[in-house]
């Protein structure tokens, strides 16, 4: 189980380095725009990846030095691409070079995670089988697309705008664990089919509780005990039990 650091007086501290990576990010953001991975519009993709970044500053998570690494790298290439072309030079033999080491990370880190994916299939399969009376909503799933680490992150950081009028001050004398979070989601799931995310918001509990159920559907989902989807990118995030 990942650990959730809570240092006294300084609020929370995410950590998302054992979930998803850089690439992890870069690929999410592809495949969300249906752009080719061939040709990256570096100048659009550096910004929402640095906007993503910032977007976990606010939540307190801490970002993994990996991440930063291809943060300077986009940049990099982004800065060269925006000079003059001058055919032959270094500078643009450099840009170009890192464009297409970047892209050729990419494909073996999708390869990587599609040969991951295939070994788990066959678990996943038979830890998440509906019963027979439940056609109607395999048929719905058909049309819904699984949510990710950083749909969560975009999704947390817009319900904190949404509801924050709603979120309550800190108790000095309001302790809460990682374990007991995700105690309190499983217990939710057997009564309810499933949970929107924006019910947690809408509870009225504290920042830092907030943090940690947030911390906790990520260790979930780790576990293959709940699955994220969405009907369209950027909508509530529904919670359900493997």
């Amino acid at each position: 189980m990942r650990e959730l650091a809570v240092p006294e007086g300084e609020g929370y501290t995410v950590q998302l380095e054992s979930f998803e990576g850089p690439l992890d990010l870069l690929l999410h953001l592809i495949r969300q725009q249906e752009i080719d991975i061939y040709l990256i519009p570096i100048a659009q993709i550096t910004d929402q990846y640095l906007r993503y970044l910032d977007m976990m500053k606010d939540l307190n998570i801490t970002i993994a030095g990996d991440f930063l690494v291809i943060a300077a790298t986009l940049i990099h290439i982004k800065s060269g691409m925006l000079l003059p072309a001058q055919p032959g030079s270094e500078l643009d033999e450099e840009v170009e070079r890192s464009r297409k080491e970047l892209v050729e990370q990419l494909l073996e880190h999708e390869k990587f995670k599609q040969a991951a994916q295939m070994l788990f299939e066959r678990e996943t399969v038979e830890l998440c089988v509906w019963p027979p009376d439940e056609n109607e909503f395999q048929a719905e799933e058909k049309e819904l697309i699984s949510a990710n680490v950083f749909d969560l992150v975009s999704a947390f950081h817009r319900m904190v705008e949404r509801y924050k009028d709603q979120i309550v001050m800190e108790m000095e004398n309001d302790p809460v664990t990682l374990a007991e979070k995700i105690g309190e989601i499983r217990r939710l799931l057997t009564v309810q089919k499933e949970v929107l995310f924006s019910f947690f918001f809408q509870l009225k509990l504290s920042r830092l509780h907030l943090a940690v159920t947030f911390m906790a559907l990520l260790e979930l989902t780790r576990l293959r005990e709940v699955r994220l989807i969405q009907k369209e990118v950027f909508e509530d995030i529904r919670i359900l039990a493997c």
